[in-house]
């Protein structure tokens, strides 16, 4: 009997899976010549009305991924219970009325794959997904993102210099991009000079229609005018951090040995470097200042990324097994309100990271700190589906711990660094960072290192209050008061 209704369920999984839901999508030829070969997302939504633009990882709405090899146009790629899928397969969501999209992936460049230049995608259509499973939908890219023009003025410039170091890693053509805002004395007097702060874009920001906007807007160092240089950390696999990365290339070197010599020779800068960051930005803004101390005076770090992987969003990586389960089997937290009230799980950020595969948050990270085995296959940090730590992944990882590589080198950076980092955060951030901040403070006390930090009331979004900004700014122009006195 048990071996008959085993037989039983088997029949009625595959006849399920023969008359699963199915999309079918093509793209116009008016689009691109050539064939098409890459990954190809479906986006799925019930709310929003171009699903493809969710933010990836805090808004969980289902996609699907196939890939495609020389796909003519015309032609039908088809998504069914095969396609790579978050949350279930497509038989399994939730009946009701979807706003649907489809995006082709060339990846020419840009970080997120729903807005990155050069991809083809179809206007969203509403679908009806009820019980009928051998209904089939077709979805037409017929649209191709374009690219987005920077809008100068006579204070706002665009400064893209191209990077011999990354083109030669990456084996085309890289550009460091950035937006220059010019103080408005800049043509007053022709013979004047500049300090300069680098502001750092937090993950997914865009030099090109965020600079000089925000809570995050500088116009002097006390009394002194600034050059500010609005650095772009996007690259295809979404924020650069200006780290020398396995994956993403000599980034930092780019900057510094590129960018900074070209910005000297363009503007009137006085030598006077100094970085500001919040989120990813902060991240980069600490990692930049430590690794060419003799480069820039001073950074204000803003609620930076983890800096400590001993609490790697609530997570110690040297000592935890799972990055889904806590020793209880409790779900860990990824994203939440106030910094206690969970919303979006660890396990679902992974897993929709699995099918949006580039250009998202984790993904980003994995990039930065991770990189290839002896067969150059990716090393990540977590293996899926089962959550697992990779331990592989733990030695190329603590290269990047910052409280790391602080506290087995104070000795030898202490005379550069000393003096030169404001770190400030929120208690309640929505992505646990308070608790690395703490444990990188704690470090550093036991150092007795000159490292200014600060905590204030508030989250993630909501900490850039005007005290806040105020301290962060004193700092800055303490740094440069430092600068002046051994400089002039």
């Amino acid at each position: 009997m048990k071996k008959l209704i085993s037989v039983f369920i088997l029949l009625t999984i595959i006849c399920l899976q023969v008359s699963a839901q199915k999309f079918k999508v093509s793209y116009s030829s008016e689009l691109i010549q050539e064939d098409f070969t890459g990954n190809i997302i479906l986006y799925l939504s019930k709310d929003n009305k171009s699903p493809k633009d969710i933010i990836v990882g805090l808004q969980l709405t289902p996609v699907y991924r196939i890939v495609a090899d020389n796909l003519k146009a015309g032609e039908v790629a088809l998504f069914d219970d095969h396609s790579i899928s978050y949350p279930v397969e497509l038989s399994n969501i939730e009946r009701g009325e979807y706003y649907a999209q489809v995006v082709f992936d060339r990846n020419l460049g840009g970080q997120s794959i729903a807005s990155s230049v050069g991809n083809i995608y179809s206007i969203p259509v509403k679908v009806n997904l009820s019980k009928d499973f051998d209904h089939e939908y077709d979805l037409k890219a017929d649209q191709i993102i374009e690219e987005v023009p920077f809008k100068g003025t006579e204070f706002l410039k665009e400064l893209s210099v191209r990077s011999k170091l990354l083109s030669d890693f990456h084996k085309k053509e890289i550009f460091v991009n950035a937006a220059v805002s010019l103080p408005k004395e800049y043509y007053e007097n022709p013979d004047a000079q500049y300090p300069v702060i680098f502001s750092i874009f937090g993950f997914g920001g865009s030099y090109k229609t965020h600079s000089g906007k925000g809570k995050y807007k500088f116009t002097h160092i006390g009394d002194s005018p600034v050059i500010v240089v609005y650095l772009d950390g996007n690259c295809p696999e979404g924020h650069s951090t200006y780290a020398n990365s396995d994956v993403n290339g000599p980034w930092g070197d780019a900057l510094v040995k590129e960018f900074i010599p070209a910005l000297n020779e363009k503007y009137r800068t006085n030598n006077a470097m100094f970085l500001f960051g919040h989120s990813s930005g902060g991240w980069s803004s600490l990692w930049l200042q430590i690794n060419y101390p003799k480069i820039f005076a001073g950074t204000w770090s803003s609620a930076p990324d983890q800096v400590d992987f001993r609490n790697y969003q609530n997570k110690n990586i040297y000592e935890s097994k799972s990055m889904f389960y806590d020793e209880q089997g409790n779900l860990f937290s990824d994203f939440t309100i106030a910094g206690r009230f969970p919303i979006v799980s660890s396990k679902d950020f992974y897993r929709i990271e699995k099918v949006i595969y580039r250009g998202t948050q984790m993904n980003s990270f994995d990039a930065v700190f991770g990189g290839y085995d002896q067969k150059g296959n990716r090393i990540r940090l977590v293996n899926l589906p089962s959550g697992e730590i990779n331990s592989n992944a733990l030695p190329l990882w603590k290269r990047f711990d910052i409280s790391l590589l602080l506290r087995e080198n104070w000795d030898d950076l202490k005379d550069d660094l000393e003096g030169k980092i404001r770190v400030s955060i929120g208690e309640s951030d929505n992505f646990h960072l308070q608790h690395s901040v703490h444990l990188l403070d704690n470090e550093m006390k036991k150092l007795i290192a000159d490292i200014e930090f600060g905590y204030f009331p508030g989250d993630h979004f909501t900490v850039f209050t005007k005290e806040y900004q105020k301290r962060g700014q004193e700092f800055l122009e303490k740094c440069y008061k430092n600068w002046l006195d051994e400089n002039i």
